[in-house]
């Protein structure tokens, strides 16, 4: 009676270590690892970027994603300084194509992104009349935002404008130059200069300004931007993802609300 109890007993005790929650449970699912993206932008493409990342995180919360605003040479000499960067948002081919030669872009992922436009803009109050870029050289214009040319893309697209046109000398007299395009449109908003030279985009997002003439087409290159992932990123997957994201359909609906055309030669990461 004995021998049997002790054999009931060891039965209980082995069924109940079976049932047991142990290592024979399934394993809870682990959050994904946190990644933080840093992100160096044009500085036109700031609006445009910002909703777009709110609408990227929502579904990738371990996403972080740090923007560097700025013009398009300063960003690439940070880059170029060692500038903790992922991924570079470029106003012209100028900055990517220095990057390019310089061995600094992941391989296969540089893509044409964007298409803008060169306008030029008064204050919503001006009364001077300025109609078209060869007004520009006239008496009474005395004070015009430029993007400085060195660094600025829309400074070197403004540049190749006014020389075309014959009036580069006449106007860079009269210029005071912003160290982004964004800078140059806070002076036409305040008033401090009689007129500037802007991106089309960056004139839409502003209700200060007025748009009076679109430079032609044949007096300057045309206004693309790249983009492409840096070479010495950590962070490689989740730099592919966020591009595959910025050159989806939704992506592309955000960019035309804000202005932008897209490249019909996006790639599709």
């Amino acid at each position: 009676m004995k021998k049997m109890l002790a054999m009931l007993m060891a039965s209980a005790m082995m069924l109940m270590t079976g049932c047991g929650g142990g290592s024979e449970q399934p394993a809870k699912e682990t959050a994904a690892e946190p990644v933080e993206l840093h992100i160096a932008a044009a500085a036109s493409l700031t609006d445009a970027m910002k909703e777009l990342a709110a609408d990227y995180e929502k579904d990738h919360s371990n996403v972080k994603l740090t923007f560097n605003f700025g013009s398009s040479g300063a960003l690439q000499q940070a880059i170029e300084n060692g500038g903790q960067t992922d991924i570079f948002f470029s106003a012209a081919q100028k900055q990517m194509n220095a990057l390019d030669e310089a061995g600094a872009l992941a391989p296969d992922t540089r893509t044409n992104l964007l298409i803008n436009e060169v306008v030029l803009i008064v204050p919503n109050d001006s009364t001077k009349n300025i109609a078209s870029f060869n007004d520009l050289t006239r008496d009474d214009v005395e004070h015009i935002a430029l993007g400085e040319p060195k660094g600025v893309p829309v400074g070197q697209y403004t540049e190749e404008i006014l020389t075309n046109l014959n009036i580069l000398d006449a106007v860079n007299s009269k210029a005071v130059y912003g160290s982004d395009v964004r800078q140059v449109l806070s002076w036409v908003e305040t008033g401090d200069a009689d007129c500037g030279v802007v991106y089309a985009t960056d004139a839409a997002v502003s209700d200060k300004v007025k748009v009076t003439a679109t430079a032609p087409a044949d007096s300057h290159k045309p206004v693309i931007y790249p983009a492409a992932i840096i070479k010495d990123t950590k962070q490689l997957d989740a730099a592919k993802d966020f591009m595959k994201f910025v050159t989806g359909d939704a992506a592309k609906t955000v960019f035309e609300k804000y202005g932008f055309a897209i490249a019909p030669d996006v790639r599709q990461y």
